[in-house]
């Protein structure tokens, strides 16, 4: 038996790792802490609320390290972080003070409550981008060249948690992975988007780089990665999660729009963000060599899957949707960020 405190427990991955968790390891205790910014919902974990200890803070909080010694905290596994690219156009300091400085203060209230293993969600945008022409792979020695805001507050983290590691000797693994899919994602992000936009009979907003590509993998089975890691990762090291499998926005867009039923003519053109990525691509080779993971859900039927749920879950959803400060499509202009 044994105390897992899962950060941004109440956001899309993080509430199904909550879940998997549980259902693997039903003896221990699960401290699930989440801020409940727009994109976090308690209703992620409804199904799962009573056999979680849910703490309502941010991860720098004082919260959150009483949370750990109250409750005997012996893996940290952060999810926890600002991750809408448009948003970070608009508000680059609210993702470093998130993703850089919380990330830093809860490192330090692990090194001093006697966390023994610290788990670090990163992502691929981390290396920048690859070119569409290319056959090149990310792999875990790869330069950081982040191009974003937030591709630059996940590496600034990525780089807190390797230094305490190797100033503190906090035991650290971080994995990187690709975009996610999967239910109870939060209506900003593509898949979502498009799906609920479909459903409503609006246009589907595609940028006009409509051929960038992303890998793609199914949350289930990055939750299974993480658990790998967390079991028979080597302290220090950093894995890559990835499928191999490639689409672009508007191959999304046209699957959306096949599952349903509906015409190509939903799909509009919208203008590029500023600094839109061209490609991400994981060699994911080291944890299937060292840890005998792989994925299990097959691209097509795992999308198709997401999208009937959405369609079912419409009283999930709709109430979300208005909660998102930013909309795809619309002018990169706002005020400088706040102190």
């Amino acid at each position: 038996m044994a105390s897992i405190m899962v950060t941004g427990a109440a956001g899309f991955i993080g509430s199904h790792f909550v879940r998997y968790w549980l259902e693997n390891n039903p003896a221990d205790t699960v401290v699930a802490l989440d801020a409940l910014t727009y994109a976090g919902t308690e209703s992620n974990l409804a199904d799962v609320r009573p056999g979680v200890v849910f703490v309502h803070a941010g991860i720098g909080s004082q919260e959150a390290r009483k949370a750990l010694v109250e409750h005997g905290v012996t893996t940290v596994v952060n999810f926890a972080a600002e991750s809408h690219n448009s948003l970070a156009v608009l508000d680059p300091g609210r993702f470093f003070r998130t993703n850089v400085l919380e990330t830093q203060e809860l490192l330090e209230s692990c090194r001093h409550s006697g966390v023994e293993r610290f788990h670090h969600i990163s992502t691929c945008e981390v290396y920048g981008d690859l070119a569409l022409d290319s056959d090149e792979m990310f792999t875990e020695d790869s330069p950081y060249r982040p191009r974003t805001p937030y591709n630059a507050s996940k590496a600034g983290a990525d780089h807190a948690v390797r230094s305490y590691h190797e100033t503190f000797g906090l035991p650290v693994t971080i994995t990187n992975c690709a975009n996610n899919y999967g239910s109870h994602q939060f209506p900003e992000k593509v898949l979502p988007l498009f799906t609920t936009r479909a459903l409503d009979g609006e246009p589907l907003p595609v940028y006009e780089s409509s051929d960038n590509r992303r890998e793609w993998i199914h949350v289930l089975d990055h939750c299974r990665a993480i658990a790998a890691v967390l079991d028979g990762g080597r302290i220090g090291d950093t894995y890559h999660v990835g499928t191999g499998v490639e689409a672009s926005v508007r191959e999304l867009a046209d699957l959306v729009l096949d599952e349903l039923g509906l015409p190509s003519s939903l799909k509009r053109t919208v203008p590029d963000r500023p600094g839109h990525d061209r490609r991400y691509l994981l060699d994911s080779e080291k944890i299937r060599r060292e840890l005998g993971w792989s994925p299990r859900i097959p691209f097509d039927e795992g999308v198709r899957d997401t999208i009937r749920w959405y369609a079912a879950n419409r009283s999930w959803w709709e109430p979300l949707r208005g909660r998102s400060p930013v909309t795809e499509g619309a002018p990169a202009t706002a005020p400088a960020s706040t102190p």
